[in-house]
């Protein structure tokens, strides 16, 4: 469906919340090995979305190259104080009025009278953890909509390129249970607002497909 290989940045836009003043830097960064997006930040948070949507059942599968210089020291998925990652890949799924039942929908509907649009209905992390959990899944700390997978672990491999690849549909229906919404976005992010160390992380590419 895409493929980013971070050229430049005229695909992303900035992803910034409003109770965080210090922003996370990406910039994109050229070896010979080619180009790359270089995150880092600094008891920082923010990231960068895609500006399009895809349909996560046309396009299932994404897999990415990344690499982090360190993780978080006081780093815990388990705890608001520790949920930061030196790098994440998010699925932000849009919330579909035509498959809501009545609370939900009129939960979205108010929602969307105050802030002028529908609130993301769900989200998957694919994170970089900063331990070595037992769990494959962890529930966000600040919500029960957003489900954290934890694809690295640790430091064992900090500093080397590694490749992943997943299936967004399996990966929602194990971690809450039931189809996910079909309009999906999708963000990177490296942030350090809560632990406010700093980090230093690479994305050589990203790539949705059948």
């Amino acid at each position: 469906m895409f493929r980013e290989d971070f050229s430049d940045l005229n695909n992303w836009e900035p992803l910034t919340f409003p109770q965080i003043k210090n922003h996370s830097i990406y910039k994109v960064k050229m070896d010979d090995g080619g180009n790359y997006l270089q995150a880092e930040s600094n008891a920082s948070a923010s990231g960068l979305i895609y500006k399009n949507t895809f349909n996560v059942y046309d396009y299932p599968r994404i897999r990415w190259r990344w690499m982090v210089e360190n993780v978080y020291k006081k780093g815990n998925a388990k705890e608001k104080s520790g949920d930061d990652y030196p790098l994440r890949i998010y699925i932000i799924f849009k919330y579909d009025p035509d498959r809501a039942g009545f609370f939900e929908s009129l939960k979205y509907s108010s929602a969307k009278l105050i802030y002028g649009e529908y609130p993301p209905h769900s989200a998957l992390n694919y994170i970089w953890a900063n331990r070595d959990y037992k769990e494959e899944i962890i529930t966000n700390t600040y919500t029960d909509r957003a489900e954290m997978i934890l694809l690295q672990k640790g430091s064992s491999n900090v500093g080397k390129w590694i490749t992943e690849d997943v299936n967004i549909l399996e990966d929602y229906r194990k971690a809450f249970g039931e189809d996910p919404p079909p309009i999906a976005s999708i963000a990177v992010m490296n942030d350090s607002d809560n632990t406010g160390e700093r980090s230093v992380s690479y994305l050589d590419y990203i790539e949705i497909y059948k």
